[in-house]
């Protein structure tokens, strides 16, 4: 069953890599601690346990988009409107 996993596995690692390009801290310093992360867990055969990382990675890739719309919606304000407006 965790061959079966392993699709998923590789496609939570593609989204999460396309997310990091945009990463604050930079693109190498997110790609690094993500490679980091899923080799820390590379030997794990128990299929319930890989269920939880990936919905861990989930997670992770729904603060990332919060975080990237904050940023975006920060920058917008910040071109339209004052600090004497408010």
């Amino acid at each position: 069953m965790a061959s079966s996993l392993r699709g998923e596995v590789v496609r939570l690692y593609k989204n999460l890599l396309y997310l990091g390009r945009e990463y604050p801290k930079g693109a190498d310093y997110f790609r690094t601690r993500l490679k980091a992360a899923f080799l820390k867990h590379k030997d794990e055969k128990d299929p319930e346990k890989i269920k939880q990382l990936i919905a861990r990675g989930e997670f992770v890739i729904k603060e990332l988009e919060a975080l990237y719309f904050l940023r975006k919606y920060r920058a917008m304000k910040q071109r339209y409107y004052s600090d004497d407006n408010q």
